[in-house]
């Protein structure tokens, strides 16, 4: 199967749609990577913190794929938001993924009361410039924070991984983006109490197009613009995720969907300006 490509302002391409990996853990979380890339994702979203790095490396090794043909992340965790402790993370990350280098690395939260999001930038730079990483980005950055890291560095961000679902469309942040040619990546595509899934446009959306809700949504995600990892454990599941190239939302019915916005539509109170995670 062949997925469609976002080309970076790096100039490198990633597929439009992922597979989230949390909280994939363990050897069912290891069968379960490894049916996604064998039922065809080739970009593979994980994280210091969802604490399955080993279980992403050694499922791409039972996959028999190529290394240059899989997309591989992670994100740089709060206790390590230093310029040096940055670059360990990353060497720490490949380590346990038996990787010589990661596709992109992203600074998981900002964490602005501790205010090194800067330093661990730089640190992302640094570690772009040695090959340990080819992609770096941020995730949960406002406009606020990616002003800031640029204007420090000089260095913009390839990607922006951010809370966006149905309930949280980020209309401003997607804006944002755009403007500075920051590829959004959408975290809980579907949002995880799955209100969205059962709303009347994506319920309507899906009978007219005979697909199921999360392929509309889904779909809805990549006219947006932006590059949703959907976690799925099931092969069938998985499979019904990457159905999404076969038709497309009309105007109407994305303005519906996007229409489901609410300010308080966040999961979680993760709002990047008040949240921590170390």
């Amino acid at each position: 199967m062949s997925i469609p490509v976002y080309e970076l302002n790096d100039g490198s391409t990633v597929p439009v749609i992922g597979f989230g990996t949390y909280p994939l853990r363990g050897e069912e979380g290891t069968a379960a990577i490894t049916s996604a890339l064998e039922v065809g994702y080739r970009l593979i979203d994980s994280a210091v913190n969802y604490e399955n790095e080993e279980c992403v490396g050694e499922a791409f090794r039972r996959s028999g794929l190529d290394r240059e043909d899989v997309i591989i992340g992670t994100k740089i965790p709060g206790r390590f938001q230093a310029f040096d402790e940055t670059i360990a993370s990353i060497e720490l990350s490949l380590r346990k993924m038996r990787l010589d280098y990661v596709d992109y690395a992203l600074i998981h939260w900002p964490n602005p009361s501790v205010g090194l999001y800067r330093e661990a930038w730089r640190g992302l730079v640094e570690a772009r410039d040695r090959d340990l990483v080819r992609i770096i980005g941020v995730s949960n950055f406002t406009k606020r924070f990616l002003v800031e890291i640029i204007d420090d560095s000089g260095v913009i961000p390839s990607i922006n991984q951010v809370e966006l679902h149905p309930a949280f469309a980020q209309d401003q942040l997607l804006a944002v983006d755009r403007h500075l040619d920051v590829q959004t990546m959408s975290w809980s595509p579907l949002g995880r109490a799955g209100s969205a899934l059962r709303s009347a446009p994506v319920v309507a959306a899906a009978q007219e197009h005979d697909v199921s809700p999360a392929q509309v949504i889904l779909r809805w995600h990549l006219q947006i613009g932006a590059l949703p990892v959907p976690k799925a454990a099931s092969r069938e599941h998985q499979e019904e995720n990457l159905g999404i190239f076969s038709f497309e939302l009309t105007e109407a019915q994305m303005d519906a969907i996007t229409g489901l916005s609410r300010p308080d539509g966040r999961l979680f109170d993760g709002d990047p300006n008040t949240h921590e995670e170390m």
